[in-house]
């Protein structure tokens, strides 16, 4: 584990991304992945490797993965490919080890804590809530809607104003660089677990503190 850069003394909130952090979802969104590669007469991909080349934007992500520039409309073509693979898989996956004990574990120390996903907004919340996990949060969000770069940046300071929330006092917990940007960007601090779609190496690279899951996450923040 990366030692904190921060105070933790200082985290009384927690916004939590969802896939690849709270939900095991990796093997979904590879296959939801491989579903495009076919589709578009691209050899399917190992995990290794779409963890080593996924990024946001998603858009120049996924021509660089097809090795082709996309045409009008199929960008969208991608998008409900990828919806339809994901859709497929996601009854086989579960919580993150340790969740939602974790979750118990922060709020009943005092801390609070949310939850915020580029997810769309309304697959986000029934998700959350068929998992009997939504009491759990101060507020929900999924992407509400789109920005220039495809960055969570502009949905944290969201996010948190919509709560009153001070940024000084939150750590954002996510599983992407994007998610170290965001936090970065809006004041706030990251942790990133290396257990969703990004390798060590790449989130080691953004400065933020890596762990290794959640639990984890939390045990850093509570001194553990």
């Amino acid at each position: 584990m990366t030692e904190l850069s921060f105070d933790r003394r200082d985290i009384t909130h927690i916004v939590w991304d969802w896939n690849g952090t709270l939900l095991d979802d990796n093997h979904a969104n590879l296959a939801a992945v491989n579903t495009v590669c076919v589709t578009f007469g691209r050899e399917p991909v190992e995990m290794d490797h779409w963890r080593r080349v996924f990024r946001r934007p998603l858009v120049p992500c996924y021509e660089e993965l097809l090795g082709r520039t996309f045409t009008d409309g199929e960008w969208k073509r991608v998008e409900a490919l990828y919806h339809d693979g994901y859709e497929q898989h996601l009854p086989t996956c579960d919580l993150a080890a340790g969740v939602p004990d974790v979750l118990r574990t922060w709020s009943g120390g005092g801390g609070t804590q949310s939850l915020l996903s580029m997810a769309a907004h309304d697959h986000l919340v029934p998700l959350v809530t068929e998992r009997g996990l939504s009491h759990h949060f101060t507020r929900m969000d999924g992407r509400r809607f789109e920005t220039e770069h495809d960055s969570k940046a502009e949905h944290l300071v969201h996010h948190l104003e919509n709560q009153g929330i001070d940024p000084a006092k939150v750590v954002l917990i996510g599983d992407i660089d994007d998610d170290a940007r965001a936090a970065q960007e809006a004041g706030a601090q990251p942790i990133l677990v290396a257990s969703g779609l990004m390798s060590r190496d790449r989130l080691a690279a953004t400065g933020a503190p890596v762990v290794d899951s959640p639990v984890a996450a939390v045990d850093a923040l509570r001194g553990a």
